[in-house]
């Protein structure tokens, strides 16, 4: 619903998240395309990797409950809520954009931001390969990544109010913001690699299941601090209404606030990660040690040639068209429409027991053989979400009144935005499940980023593409003022100025209607 949605999706995962495309093993699917080797139906298919060979050490112990290993999951939770955070603060940007009237070629622009963790396997391989292995191969980019991510946070909190604009004829810095959180995210996918890797051999491989339920509920988590919390303690009017008792024109903190608060959280945290965790080698197979930078991108793109990964790839790729529109401008246009920002951040409040709920209950669903058959149920009714979302944007100016909106509009987005967010959840945890138990602990990183990143680049190009072509699709008329045009800027301003004229505009529902029906 929110911009912040598609960035969201496309921007986390491994995504573990953003996420979440297509496919599944079943007897529909298309010949070559199987789960794992034992589901081969006597060799008729090609299975996406070979059966992994369990370590010496693990035939000597029986199986490891997840109690064993809590210590790991909880440092995996923590390390996806960091993970998040800027995710969460990227995804606030369009908002404050958008309330400063940026246009939709500066929001288009600013969606490269999100970019990053459709690239990362660029340089997954060199974060697989090349490490100390006295510090440990995991941690020896987590730490360095966190440490110059939580440094540059506290260096941008010094400069951020600058890039944003003063409000006085100085209005933001697109590119300069872009190219800052460009850098976050290319810090944050860094360190996704590293987790991701680092996920599946800090668990036993009975309990490898739960990195997704990590990854899914702290970026959630971390999202939700960087974004929903950020923007209602950023809004004066919100917390002039609900937490001062004397008004004041500022909100409660401000970017450059928060910024500074979370870089100095990264360095600690790096900090105990660095000098407590070490690395479980136990469960590290030793044919990992050997592997170079040169193996491992040949193994790389001997994976990406195999039929099925290729057919993968491709189903992968285009999936999210159909709802790239609804996902990535219904946000925009609401706060273009007056809806403030911070009450839109807030409707999310009430969805963050959803969200943590959702993974829980659809990973029953998706550790079986077949996890992507909940992609494919929930596909159909996100994109008959997508032109909900559509008419809901058509509908937001008809009930607006001087006061704002009505108690029951906003009860109409919350259901949206709730029954938005399970086809959301059980596509991403479904894609999560698969990536998860296709991946080869040998490059673990670079085979989850692999299927990842695709996932992810499925989702950040048709966003970036439905927010460029918002301007040259928007029809704007000016209603009341038949001799007006709302052509221009200066004209639409002329006319919503004028006691006659108001420029009606409609472009989402056209989008929409053509991307879903192309999908």
């Amino acid at each position: 619903m929110s911009p912040a949605i598609a960035a969201k999706e496309g921007g986390r995962q491994r995504r573990a998240g953003s996420h979440h495309h297509y496919l599944d093993v079943r007897s529909e699917a298309p010949p070559g395309l199987v789960l794992c080797p034992d589901g081969l139906p006597g060799g008729e298919a090609e299975a996406l990797l070979p059966p992994p060979s369990p370590p010496p050490e693990a035939s000597s112990r029986g199986p490891r409950g997840c109690r064993a290993e809590l210590g790991s999951i909880l440092l995996l939770l923590v390390l996806y809520v960091l993970q998040g955070i800027p995710l969460g603060l990227a995804g606030s940007v369009p908002l404050i954009l958008q309330s400063k009237s940026a246009s939709y070629t500066d929001q288009a622009f600013f969606s490269f931001v999100f970019w990053p963790f459709s690239l990362k396997l660029l340089w997954a391989p060199l974060v697989d390969a090349v490490y100390l292995r006295s510090f440990g191969r995991r941690k020896s980019w987590l730490v360095p990544t966190q440490y110059i991510l939580g440094l540059f946070m506290i260096y941008m909190s010094t400069q951020v109010d600058l890039l944003l604009g003063d409000g006085e004829g100085r209005g933001p810095n697109v590119v300069a913001l872009t190219g800052t959180f460009f850098f976050f995210e290319f810090l944050a996918a860094t360190q996704d690699i590293a987790v991701d890797g680092w996920a599946l051999t800090m668990l036993s491989r009975e309990n490898v299941g739960y990195a997704s339920t990590c990854n899914s509920v702290g970026q959630t988590a971390g999202y939700f601090l960087g974004n929903v919390l950020f923007l209602a303690l950023e809004s004066a009017s919100f917390c002039n209404k609900y937490l001062r008792f004397q008004p004041q024109p500022q909100g409660i903190v401000t970017l450059s606030d928060f910024l500074f608060f979370w870089g100095a959280v990264f360095l600690i945290t790096t900090t105990l990660v660095a000098l407590l965790k070490k690395e479980n080698k136990e469960v590290t197979p030793m044919k990992e040690e050997i592997k170079g930078i040169t193996d491992t991108y040949r193994l790389l793109f001997s994976i990406i040639k195999m039929p099925a990964v290729l057919t993968f790839c491709l189903l992968i790729l285009t999936a999210k068209v159909g709802f790239s529109a609804a996902d990535a401008v219904t946000g925009l246009k609401l706060v273009e429409e007056g809806v403030p920002k911070e009450h839109l951040a807030l409707l999310a409040v009430p969805m963050v027991p959803l969200q943590i709920i959702l993974p829980l209950i659809i990973s029953k669903y998706t550790a079986g053989p077949q996890p992507l058959n909940t992609f494919y149920k929930a596909m159909p009714f996100r994109l008959l979400l997508g032109l909900e979302f559509a008419f809901l944007v058509w509908w937001t100016p008809k009930v607006k009144h001087e006061g704002g909106f009505p108690v029951y509009y906003y009860v109409v987005v919350l259901l949206s935005y709730a029954l938005h967010q399970i086809t959301l959840y059980s596509m991403y945890v479904a894609i999560m499940a698969f990536n998860a138990k296709v991946s080869d602990p040998l490059i673990g990183g670079t085979y989850m980023t692999l299927l990842n990143t695709v996932s992810n680049l499925g989702g950040n190009w048709p966003t970036t593409v439905a927010l460029w072509l918002v301007d040259p699709l928007t029809v704007k008329e000016c209603v009341g003022a038949q001799e007006q045009t709302c052509g221009t800027t200066v004209a639409e301003e002329v006319s919503l100025g004028g006691s006659e004229g108001l420029c009606s505009i409609i472009s989402l529902i056209k989008l929409s209607l053509v991307l879903s029906v192309y999908s």
